[in-house]
């Protein structure tokens, strides 16, 4: 009986496809570099080259410059229009948000953040955001120790501080750049070091407009998007809301 010859790359095509199926690499997940499944696979990188490229023409994979290759998935969106969690779009998106406290202290900030809020002891919150139990954003969120004081970490755990603050808010200001992945964020994100994060700056105020939260957030480039909805666009190609940074 004549053996049927298999092409080494397919085989390890359905071995990757048939490991993101069960389950052992997630959706948004990092998949180990080329030259690690080189290794595991004992084929040469252009063979797993090859075989990742199939898996991406499948749609079931890509790639990002600084990333590698990761499991195709849902970016997650966020509309910057209107003063809205980003839980509240993953919830209306269908998707399962969670939130992992992982610092809650009453705390003297740093200097920016004393500056902004004009106060010397803080609480400050710590937490990694996921949706559909993959990280997506690492958070960190400072309000002043008066408004905070009644709150648990229970609490902040399952709601936003816009619904547990006795204030009224009246409105923030967003501001958001690129970085590079640090130890901290690599580690809460599952990424590499040094690969490519948006942070948010959040500064939110209240009706008299004295800011009353402070909030960073640090999100995986590759998995993120932010969008703003321009109802009268200026008569020009430029996208609208950017200042340059001097």
């Amino acid at each position: 009986m004549r053996q049927v010859r298999t092409i080494r790359y397919r085989d390890i095509a359905a071995d990757l496809r048939r490991r993101v199926e069960e389950g052992e690499f997630a959706a948004g997940r990092v998949l180990p570099s080329e030259s690690e499944l080189s290794a595991t696979y004992s084929a040469s990188r252009v063979t797993i080259r090859k075989a990742l490229e199939d898996l991406r023409t499948e749609g079931l994979v890509d790639s990002r410059q600084g990333f590698g290759w990761f499991v195709a998935g849902s970016t997650v969106r966020q509309p910057l229009a209107h003063l809205a969690t980003i839980e509240a779009q993953l919830e209306a998106e269908g998707r399962v948000s969670e939130r992992r406290i992982v610092e809650f202290a009453f705390v003297r900030p740093p200097a920016r953040v004393r500056s902004i809020l004009g106060v010397d002891k803080a609480l400050k919150v710590s937490r990694v955001n996921l949706a559909d139990g993959e990280p997506f954003a690492r958070v960190t969120v400072w309000c002043p120790e008066e408004l905070g004081a009644e709150l648990s970490r229970a609490q902040v755990r399952d709601h936003s501080f816009y619904d547990l603050l006795p204030v009224r808010f009246g409105g923030a200001t967003q501001t958001i750049g690129a970085d590079a992945a640090g130890p901290v964020d690599a580690e809460a994100l599952q990424i590499p070091a040094g690969s490519p994060v948006l942070v948010c700056e959040r500064v939110t105020a209240d009706l008299a407009g004295r800011p009353v939260l402070i909030g960073e957030y640090v999100f995986p480039a590759h998995r993120t998007e932010f969008t703003v909805d321009l109802a009268h666009p200026e008569a020009s190609i430029a996208p609208g809301g950017l200042r340059l940074v001097e």
